[in-house]
């Protein structure tokens, strides 16, 4: 014998608080008792038609409740066991008949893996009775009992009337609740929708899962979406589904089928109502598989069920294997081959899914190319004008997108509306990203104020440059501190300048706020500071000066004049300037051209090298009442 053998010792196990341990604490909630219980008791009706395939015996599970007594029972019709199995399998942690026959048998219909489901019952039960008679030997019935479950009692009972198992729960005070049929329905409704087995509640004459399940039938292809309609509307617990498409992967991609369906109820960009409930070997395991779905399909709602797909211990969870990933990969396939079918198939449908949740579907089209390629002209944008798709956007645009890069309003706004141009809203869920891939695709121009670029293409070079000294003494009349006075031309020529926020100067000055580290995470404050670093931020606006404006014009040939008027001209200006900013977000109902005409009325009016100033001012608001209009 070797030195390390004569050192061996055998680990030494706390029976007690093992078996408290994986009672009370491996489920998160104590419903999944009735879930392990009402699972051995399908096993063992599979059990006994692999071991007696000439049974008549109809295989039936029935679950009761007495809210008087505090019990709840689970009755079946299976395979029972002997008092040598109740030794070797009831009564041993870790050990199960189910593991044993399904790797003897191949057979897959078998749910339960670890041998530890039983255990469950002392998670919601003082006492935990089991009553049954094997089909091998009919004549002897056999009852256990224990209250802890570390230890136990055999004794022999008369045999029922048919093989079969009743495991009876006497209810911990806190767990009475358990105790009323209502609840166990509309619980076993969901734990056994895909159960082949027929599971009662009580005395009542249908089943809980008396469900037709789409994917198991073989009908036409009108009843087909009229049947997955139904089925979603029956299972889905927060919204109507829009539409329903099924989950049949590729041969070999998985083994998985199922049901998905675009859920009701509106979403927006980092909302998450994915909701995907999953059966192994018809029996819930999880009903918020989530992470199966795609992160870009908030919006979808499913049930799928599989043979090989791998849970935890606790039956609540999946292994990420790779049958998980397979099955991630064929479900986000999934759901783009069901957005197209619903697009060319129910035209109806689609239109209320791009109303419900084009922001999600910008996003989503940023993640895969097919989606992409399916929604680039159909899905909404969310712009100054209301929703538009890109599309519209550009035919308004003459050819090119035009997006604003800020928060809406202000000149931006004005500008857009005195052009009668739509303006995306680029500072919404995935807007800027989607529409520059739009115009890469379609090969248009993208247009965004805000940006460098952007305001380039908008404000042009002045057909002459102004000399310093009159870019100065504009400067001083209208400009306030932080904001640079920039001569340029621009639509339209009625409006006489425009004040543009620098947008990365606004974003230096949030990552430089003292809770930026708090708020911001720390890659994304890096990437950030380094974007903004080329600004000082001294320059918090732009205000470009339309020097082909009649207005503009106008002043500045009473500046070089030494017109007295010149000064009060350039303060009508510079409070235009402060008026159009502060109605800046209002839409309005007049006509915003015809205003913007009137202003370069007035300042011709001041600026007019004859006449009293009274008298051009009374010149000015009789004009059609027009001033009236104004004031």
């Amino acid at each position: 014998m070797s030195e390390g053998q004569e050192n061996l010792r055998s680990t030494e196990v706390d029976l007690g608080g093992l078996v408290s341990v994986l009672a009370t604490h491996l489920y998160s909630t104590p419903l999944v008792a009735l879930r392990e219980l009402v699972q051995n008791a399908h096993d063992s009706h599979t059990r006994r038609r692999l071991e007696d395939p000439h049974t008549t015996a109809r295989p039936r599970i029935t679950v009761r409740a007495d809210q008087a007594a505090r019990t709840v029972a689970i009755e079946d019709t299976g395979a029972g066991l002997t008092e040598p199995e109740i030794h070797a399998y009831l009564a041993t942690v870790g050990t199960g008949y189910t593991r044993l026959l399904r790797d003897l048998t191949g057979n897959e219909e078998l749910i339960g893996a670890f041998g530890l489901g039983f255990l469950s019952a002392f998670s919601v039960a003082d006492q935990v009775t089991v009553t049954t008679t094997s089909h091998r030997e009919p004549g002897l019935g056999h009852r256990y009992r224990s209250r802890g479950g570390e230890q136990y009692t055999v004794e022999p009972v008369a045999p029922r009337p048919e093989p079969g198992t009743v495991v009876e729960l006497a209810l911990k005070a806190e767990h009475a609740h358990l105790a009323d049929e209502g609840a166990l329905r509309e619980v076993l409704a969901r734990y056994c929708v895909l159960l082949p087995i027929p599971v009662f509640v009580g005395e009542d004459a249908r089943p809980v899962n008396d469900i037709p399940v789409p994917w198991r039938e073989e009908p036409g292809p009108a009843r087909g979406h009229a049947a997955r309609m139904e089925f979603a509307a029956t299972f889905g617990r927060r919204f109507e589904p829009l539409t329903a498409f099924p989950f049949e992967p590729a041969e070999g991609a998985t083994d998985a089928v199922g049901l998905l369906w675009v859920q009701d109820g509106g979403s927006y960009g980092s909302s998450d109502n994915r909701d995907l409930s999953v059966y192994l070997r018809g029996m819930l395991l999880s009903e918020d598989a989530r992470d199966l779905l795609p992160s870009w399909a908030g919006f979808v709602g499913g049930v799928i069920e599989s043979n090989r797909l791998t849970p935890t211990a606790s039956r609540e969870d999946l292994q990420r294997d790779e049958h998980y990933r397979a099955l991630q990969r064929a479900l986000a396939d999934a759901v783009v081959d069901g957005l197209y079918e619903t697009a060319r198939l129910h035209p109806a449908a689609w239109r209320r899914i791009l109303t419900r949740h084009g922001q999600d579907l910008l996003g989503a089209a940023l993640c895969d190319e097919r989606l992409f390629t399916l929604l680039a002209d159909d899905v909404p944008v969310p712009s100054s004008q209301g929703e538009l798709t890109a599309g519209a956007l550009r035919a308004a645009g003459d050819g090119a997108v035009h997006v604003a890069l800020g928060s809406g309003g202000g000149f931006e706004e004005m500008l857009y509306r005195a052009m009668r141009v739509p303006i995306a809203r680029g500072d919404r869920y995935a807007v800027l990203p989607f529409l520059r891939r739009y115009a890469q695709l379609r090969g248009c121009r993208i247009v965004e104020l805000g940006s460098e670029s952007g305001n380039r293409e908008l404000f042009r070079e002045p057909e002459q440059p102004l000399p310093a000294e009159e870019v100065g003494w504009l400067a001083a009349a209208l400009a306030e501190p932080g904001e640079q006075l920039v001569p340029a031309r621009f639509d339209p020529p009625g409006l006489p300048l425009v004040l543009v926020p620098d947008r990365e100067a606004e974003l230096k000055a949030r990552i430089e706020d003292d809770q930026a580290d708090a708020r911001i995470p720390s890659a994304a404050l890096r990437l950030a500071r380094a974007f903004t670093a080329r600004t000082d931020g001294s320059v918090k606006a732009r205000l470009y000066l339309n020097t082909a404006s009649p207005a503009v014009r106008d002043l500045l040939g009473a500046y070089r004049a030494g017109h007295t008027g010149a000064a009060t001209a350039a303060g009508l200006l510079r409070s235009l300037k402060v008026i159009m900013a502060a109605a800046g977000t209002d839409q309005g109902t007049g006509d915003l051209t015809a205003a913007l005409a009137g202003v370069g009325t007035a300042v011709a009016a001041l600026t007019a090298p004859a006449g009293p100033l009274s008298v051009e001012l009374g010149m000015l608001f009789d004009q059609d009442g027009a001033g009236e209009e104004r004031g």
